[in-house]
């Protein structure tokens, strides 16, 4: 009895002392002059401003004013070069390669119905692929998940061109992973799931407990971009990245009858956070939301030009002493006199510009 509690008790201090070590090596990741990346995007934004203008002029069709759309939108023959997105991004997760350079996988199968051993030509089976890969879809498609989808690095969903929607367990789970790109997915419906085996690569699969319910749970990851997706109606956030993730930009989304819409930072006590650094841009906080639109522990959060329409208790809150640096955002309050706080502020917290 005793050699099997040295055994346990040896594999739970392996365990904590993989996850010391991966935090850690996060705090290495963020970048050294968050300020400079801000001032890149406000740049890059201004010359989508003047091109607009510009183009007003010719009587153009295509008159974004937007960096990203600019980058790919504009050109009508886009489908033949889709891999030109991840040369699109902006601010901290402008460096997610996605599944760039990597052949494309074609989901046929809207199905999700073995999560140790998915079907290939299912969504499942392609995330969790080690090599990269460019996701795309044949058609319209609902996919039902029955647990929580786990991603490998290297990835691109793709729905361009398609109406994809993503519901049921989990939802997405980026979990200790880099180089991952989301765009034109709706996700919504997602509730908790686990206490079940659940697939992450070709060679591995094992036991999650039960999930939170989020949309998109970012968790000790880098290098990530969500980008033209549209996000409702979940157990827990829409989008919630903790334990030391960064590199993370979520732009040009749709947020909509939610509670706690999107967390950024694992609690006030966990100091890896301290690294983190979110870019969030040109996403319309809707209708039937409630409050953290972010909510900010630690870390540099960038907040530049999103619409927040009447929200139900406040639009951005902070702890834990993070930089909120807000530009450029459009606030149109609640009718409600006593739900009209845009910041909600714990703490001390420093914050740049706000509109």
């Amino acid at each position: 009895m005793v050699k099997w509690t040295y055994i346990v008790l040896y594999c739970l201090l392996s365990s904590f002392s993989q996850l010391a070590s991966a935090s850690l090596s996060l705090l290495n990741l963020s970048l050294p002059n968050p300020e400079a990346v801000a001032q890149q995007v406000q740049r890059k934004v201004n010359t989508s401003v003047i091109r607009r203008h510009l183009l007003q002029e010719q009587a153009s069709d295509c008159l974004t004013g937007n960096p990203i759309d600019d980058c790919w939108r504009c050109d009508p023959d886009w489908q033949k070069d889709r891999q030109r997105l991840a040369d699109c991004g902006i601010g901290f997760g402008q460096y997610a390669l996605g599944g760039k350079g990597g052949e494309f996988y074609v989901v046929t199968d809207s199905s999700d119905h073995d999560a140790v051993n998915p079907r290939p030509g299912t969504l499942r089976y392609a995330v969790i692929q080690n090599q990269p890969l460019w996701i795309v879809f044949s058609s319209n498609m609902l996919i039902h998940l029955s647990q929580e989808l786990i991603f490998n690095s290297y990835k691109t969903v793709d729905g361009r061109g398609a109406e994809v929607h993503v519901t049921g367990g989990g939802c997405i789970t980026l979990q200790y992973v880099t180089n991952v790109i989301i765009h034109n997915i709706h996700i919504h419906e997602c509730y908790q799931s686990g206490e079940a085996m659940v697939r992450s690569s070709p060679t591995h699969y094992g036991w999650r407990t039960l999930s939170d319910g989020d949309g998109i749970s970012i968790f000790g990851a880098r290098d990530i971009w969500v980008d033209h997706c549209s996000l409702s109606n979940c157990k827990d956030g829409l989008i919630d990245a903790i334990m030391g993730s960064t590199g993370i930009t979520i732009s040009n989304s749709h947020f909509s009858h939610h509670n706690e819409v999107m967390l950024l930072g694992h609690s006030d006590a966990y100091e890896p956070d301290s690294a983190m650094q979110v870019t969030i841009a040109f996403n319309v906080f809707g209708k039937d939301l409630v409050q953290r639109m972010p909510r900010c522990r630690r870390g540099y959060i960038h907040v530049v030009n999103n619409d927040f329409t009447q929200w139900e208790m406040y639009a951005i809150g902070g702890s834990a002493n993070p930089t909120i640096n807000s530009q450029g955002n459009r606030y149109i309050a609640p009718s409600n006199p006593y739900a009209k706080e845009v910041w909600y502020i714990s703490m001390y917290i420093s914050h740049g510009t706000g509109t």
